[in-house]
């Protein structure tokens, strides 16, 4: 198939683009290559992708409309995987107009762009973060979002409320991701695992929020990209309801599916710790800090619908994960 894939040279976008150049399909990429992180990360994401002669790089923004047309126009896309956004808790409360234009005005853009172009599915990228400040543990993708805790998490339940809007009207088949804690080789800057590893090897504390006392369920990357691509080959006609106290009848929801996809085992954050302290073989310097604005205490993902639907469950445990992670990124820093 000819399938795009909006942020290409972003961390999950990079795996999933090159588990489908492997496998023979052609793989349109679109990414904005912005600074939010180093740029030069990115680019030597696109210079893996770029060694397969089925991929194809377009650079720009989804928040302009022309872009994407022309892209659509010329390409004969049949799939579409979105995973192009601003990503990150914190950030959101520094720069929220980066989140509606890239997480709205853009999700906004690529639904028009599938629906004129009759697209046969789009996937695209929630979040855990939707769950915000439910207290029910595992989350499941029938318990009520309504209580975000983040600019971040918002957008992303609003990317949800909209495929819905328009998998409803206009019959385009959309299914929604939650990611849960992705974590691996080539991940970003600004997440846990790459800010603990450089600190720890340069001598430096650690900050360790809420005391250590949370919990995360930690999801290697290949296992994410392998997910996704099992929802982008089914085309859902599934249906999801929501605990509500008067549900909608349930047919009006298809083609809408939403899926959490996690390990469904959390870890403590001081375990990922220790095991990162063991593949690094140093002992880390600690700093323990309250509770950071928009962070969640727990993530618990229950992935018993998209084990059933799609016959898939994560592999990489923890400890397999951190070692490829820690090698990966000695490797990439010594390079």
């Amino acid at each position: 198939m000819k399938i795009m894939v909006t942020g290409v040279a972003g961390f999950i976008g990079m795996h999933v683009a090159r588990l489908l150049l492997l496998r023979g399909d052609i793989v349109i990429g679109i990414d904005n290559i912005n600074d939010y992180y180093d740029v030069q990360l990115k680019l030597d994401r696109l210079d893996c992708l770029g060694e397969f002669p089925n991929f194809k790089i377009y650079k720009g923004d989804i928040t302009n409309q022309n872009f994407l047309k022309k892209i659509f126009e010329a390409e004969g896309i049949a799939r579409v995987i979105h995973l192009a956004a601003q990503p990150g808790v914190r950030y959101s409360l520094e720069n929220p107009h980066a989140y509606i234009n890239s997480n709205i005005v853009g999700f906004c853009n690529v639904l028009e762009e599938c629906r004129k172009n009759s697209i046969e599915h789009l996937v695209y990228a929630s979040s855990s973060s939707v769950y915000g400040a439910n207290t029910k543990i595992p989350f499941a993708t029938n318990d009520r979002v309504d209580h975000p805790v983040s600019l971040y998490a918002a957008t992303k339940k609003a990317n949800e409320l909209m495929a819905h809007t328009y998998s409803h009207l206009y019959g385009l088949p959309t299914t929604g991701l939650r990611y849960f804690s992705v974590y691996g080789p080539w991940g970003r800057p600004d997440m846990a695992p790459w800010l603990f590893t450089k600190a720890i090897l340069d001598g430096r504390p650690i900050n360790i929020f809420n005391e250590g006392k949370m919990l995360r369920d930690f999801t290697y990357v290949e296992d994410i990209a392998r997910g996704t691509i099992k929802a982008i080959d089914k085309v859902s006609a599934g249906s999801v309801t929501f605990s509500t106290s008067a549900p909608i009848p349930s047919e009006s929801y298809a083609p809408y599916k939403i899926y959490n996809i996690g390990n469904q085992q959390p870890i403590e954050l001081m375990v990922f710790i220790q095991t990162l302290e063991r593949a690094l073989g140093i002992k880390a310097l600690k700093s323990y800090l309250p509770m950071q604005p928009g962070d969640l205490v727990a993530t618990f993902a229950d992935v018993h619908d998209f084990e059933r639907d799609f016959e898939f469950s994560p592999e990489i445990e923890l400890e397999q994960g951190i070692d490829n992670w820690v090698q990966w990124y000695l490797d990439y820093i010594r390079s």
